[in-house]
Parts: structure tokens; C-alpha cells; sequence
């Protein structure tokens, strides 16, 4: 076109030649029309989108006022999936909302499962048991081969109730059932070992050897448990039960027997395809020396026990390198004269220590005095007015080796046959000659020959 044609441009015209909302355009120019589209507002963020439609004319002035732009096919936009459909700054505040409160859930089950732990203790053993809903302890135990090992168990500790140079003594319960959890200082692994060892011997069980239960190491962490799980007497060790407790003759002899009965089934070898080996405690005391609750004594802890199979003569001393109580050593022991490969001698040994526990036993008798009163000693240990409390090696050599002292024999002892008799074994058994000594099986003979009948109860 020769002329300039006239464009509609309102609000949009060239500061030069414009007027009345038109401007006018050079020659053979056209007039256009540009609409600019934003059809999704994320599209445009991410410049998914057509920034201007333009169409053009030239055949009149102002041809483009009413002139619609060209729209271009669209590219489809993905469905937002319904995390997108969020605003951004909802999601800035909900996700570490969520990420704290999965946290927190986690601390609080880890934190329940931590103290449920430190209270519970499992066992899964390979006993192949079959455990039934109504089974209780002796039932197991019944069924297992003996020893009671491998029983799966589920205990709940409850309190400590005693503790000792090897370790600390828990009362727990399993269904119901009151039982004793021993755990060993980490030490005292070769303690733990042994004794678990002794426990599981075959034809151990005896009615006044403390019966076991389970054993186990259970880890927690960096802290390692040697668990040793046994029967529960609520009346606690010999020791125990002799402060807090005045005997008759009745219950002096049924200690007495009992005590004899268990150091005898363990001294005897048991013949046979499945046969028992002798066994040498080697740390009897009150201490180690359990009251049941029908008043009869078992023995427990068997960390230097030793084992002798007169088959092919062979001694099993372990691998605990500790020795016995030092207040209760034998002469020989102290000297140390002892033929450590004569089994005969450790037994010996034992039935030395034995004596020391009867006169603790016989101190509690009350027997009638002159004037008809019953009278009894105040519960001391062995050689209490000649050594220091914890008495070392030397002390007891000087008393026991060099002096040849022994526990005083009280003259009351010698105005009743019961106490006559039992001041007679005491001595017999502390001899410093292990030779004359008696054996457990002829204590327990001669025990049982008093038939003291039960006139009255403990007072």
C-alpha cells in the first residue's frame, strides 16, 4: 500500500505519529493483533508455555481492532500427581512435621524395648522339650535330660538378693514360678563356665545338690552376661540362716544329714554307660550351702569343682586358675602339701572343710544348761576369735598349720548325746591328718543313726 495505513494501537502506541488511539505505519506494512497466553501457572514457572499469538492484516485502517489471534495447539500438561496439588510452602512445613513425629515413635519403642529388656531375659536353647500350656518347672525338668539345660525360658528379675566374689543373685519368676538368676562379673568367665559345666554332668540331680536350671551369655550392648538359672530356697545360705535362726536337735541333724547326703552324692562315682563322675567341690561353706524349705541343705556353686573318672584315672581341673575360702582351707591346702593329682586327697580336703560347717551349725543348738534352760551360741564363723575378718593366706597357715588351732569344742556339747556325737565327726573331719579323716558316706551313716525324732520346732 502507497499510503501509511492506520493501526489500532490503545494503550500500546509509538510515542511518534499516533493519535486517537491509531498510529499510522510505514509503507507496505501491515497491522497485527498479539494476545499473550498463560494456560497453566506452574507451566509458566517452568516456561511450559507460548508467549504471544499474533495475527496480521493490511486490507484498512484499524483492520486489526477486531482482528482474534491464531491459537496454537497447546502441549498437554501431565496430570499433577496429589503431592504437586500442595503448595510449596505446605510442603517446606509438613514434611519435617512428619519426619519428627516418625522419629519420635521410633525413640519411644526403642526406649520401651531397652527397659522391657533390661528386666526380661530370654532363652531359646535346642532342648527339643515339648513345652505345653499347663507344663511347670519340675514338669520341664522332668522331662529334660537331667540337667535342666536348654529350657526356654522367660524371666522377669525382680530384686537382687545376694552377692558374692563371683556375682550378684536375682530372685526371678517364670510363669509364676520363683527362681534364682545368678550373674557372673565378666571376670569370672571361667567360674561361670565351669559351674555350668558341672551342672550339666550326668546323674548330677540329687535332692541336696542345688538343682539347675538353664545357662546362658546374653549380650546387651557392649555389656556381656553370664547367666546361671537354678531353684530359688527362700531361706538363703547356711550362713544366713544360722544368724537369724536357733536350732533344735531335730533341725541340727536334718542340716547335718542332708549336707552329708549332697557332698556323698557328689564324692561317689556312678558306674555305667551313662555314669556319673566323682566330683570334689573344693569350696565348701556356709556360704555355698543352701536351706530348703523343709529344712534340709544343698549344695550350690561349683566353680572349682573337679571331676575324676577312675576309668582312665584322669582329673578335670577346668580352666579356673582361682582357689578356695581361705578360712576354710584344709592344713595340706595351706601348707601346700596337698597331692593335687590324688582325687582322694581333694576329697579329704572337702570333708576338712565339712567339719568347720558342722561346728557352725552345732554353735546354734540350743541344749539345756545346768539350771534347765536351753541355751545356745551366738552364730560365728570358723576361727572368728583368732583371725582378722577377712583373714589372708599367712593368717590362717599361722593359726591353722603352724599352731594347729581349731574351733573351740563347748563342754555343753558333752552333756547330750545329739551334740556328743556331732562335736565326735567334728573333729574326726578337721584332723590334720587328711588319712584319718572320716568320708562324707560315713558322716552321713553315722548321722543317720541318731534317729532324733522332731519334739519341737526351730525356736
Amino acid at each position: 500500500m502507497p499510503w501509511g495505513l492506520l493501526c489500532y494501537c490503545e494503550d500500546l502506541c509509538p510515542d511518534h505519529n499516533t493519535f486517537n488511539g491509531t498510529c499510522e505505519a510505514k509503507p507496505n506494512s501491515f497491522c497485527f493483533s498479539a494476545v499473550e497466553l498463560i494456560y497453566d501457572c506452574r507451566a509458566y514457572l517452568t516456561e511450559h508455555y507460548r508467549p504471544k499469538n499474533i495475527s496480521c492484516c493490511n486490507e484498512y485502517d484499524r483492520c486489526n481492532e477486531g482482528l482474534l489471534p491464531v491459537i496454537y495447539p497447546q502441549t498437554p500438561t501431565p496430570s499433577p500427581t496429589p503431592a504437586t496439588n500442595f503448595p510449596e510452602s505446605l510442603l517446606l512445613v509438613t514434611l519435617p512435621l512428619a519426619f519428627v513425629a516418625v522419629l519420635a515413635a521410633i525413640m519411644t519403642v526403642w526406649f520401651r524395648y531397652r527397659q522391657r529388656e533390661a528386666n526380661t531375659l530370654v532363652y531359646n536353647k535346642c532342648s527339643g522339650l515339648v513345652i505345653r500350656a499347663n507344663d511347670t518347672l519340675s514338669d520341664l525338668i522332668e522331662q529334660s535330660s537331667g540337667s535342666g539345660s536348654g529350657l526356654p525360658l522367660l524371666i522377669q528379675l525382680e530384686r537382687s538378693v545376694g552377692k558374692g566374689r563371683y556375682g550378684e543373685v536375682w530372685l526371678g519368676r517364670w510363669r509364676g514360678e520363683k527362681v534364682a538368676v545368678k550373674v557372673f562379673f565378666t571376670t569370672d568367665e571361667a567360674s561361670w563356665f565351669r559351674e555350668t559345666e558341672i551342672y550339666q554332668t550326668v546323674l548330677l540331680r540329687h535332692e541336696n545338690i542345688l538343682g539347675f536350671i538353664a545357662a546362658d551369655i546374653k549380650g546387651t550392648g557392649s555389656l556381656t552376661q553370664m547367666l546361671l538359672i537354678t531353684d530359688y530356697h527362700h531361706n538363703g545360705s547356711l550362713h544366713d540362716h544360722l544368724q537369724n535362726n536357733t536350732l533344735n536337735y531335730f533341725s541340727m541333724i536334718r542340716l547335718s544329714l542332708s549336707m552329708s547326703c549332697g557332698i556323698s552324692h557328689l564324692h561317689t562315682e556312678i558306674f555305667g554307660t551313662k555314669g556319673k563322675p566323682a566330683i570334689a567341690h573344693r569350696d565348701i561353706k556356709s556360704k555355698n550351702i543352701l536351706v530348703k524349705r523343709n529344712g534340709e541343705c544343698c549344695i550350690a556353686d561349683f566353680g572349682l569343682a573337679v571331676k575324676y573318672v577312675s576309668e582312665n584315672n584322669e582329673l578335670d581341673f577346668g580352666t579356673n586358675p582361682k582357689v578356695g575360702t581361705r578360712r576354710y582351707m584344709a592344713p595340706e591346702v595351706l601348707n601346700e602339701t596337698i597331692n593335687m593329682s590324688c582325687f582322694e586327697s581333694l576329697k579329704m580336703a572337702d570333708m576338712y572343710s565339712f567339719g568347720l560347717v558342722l561346728w557352725e551349725i552345732a554353735r546354734r543348738c540350743a541344749s539345756e544348761s545346768g539350771d534347765g534352760y536351753l541355751v545356745a551360741d551366738s552364730y560365728q564363723l570358723p576361727y572368728f576369735n583368732c583371725v582378722p575378718p577377712d583373714p589372708s593366706f599367712d593368717d590362717m597357715h599361722d593359726v591353722v598349720c603352724v599352731k594347729g588351732i581349731r574351733p573351740e569344742i563347748y563342754l555343753r556339747w558333752h552333756c547330750n548325746e545329739v551334740l556328743k556325737t556331732a562335736s565326735k565327726v567334728i573333729q574326726e573331719c578337721w584332723h590334720a591328718n587328711p588319712a584319718a579323716r572320716l568320708t562324707a558316706l560315713r558322716v552321713k551313716k553315722t548321722l543317720y543313726k541318731l534317729q532324733v525324732t522332731d519334739g519341737t520346732k526351730i525356736i
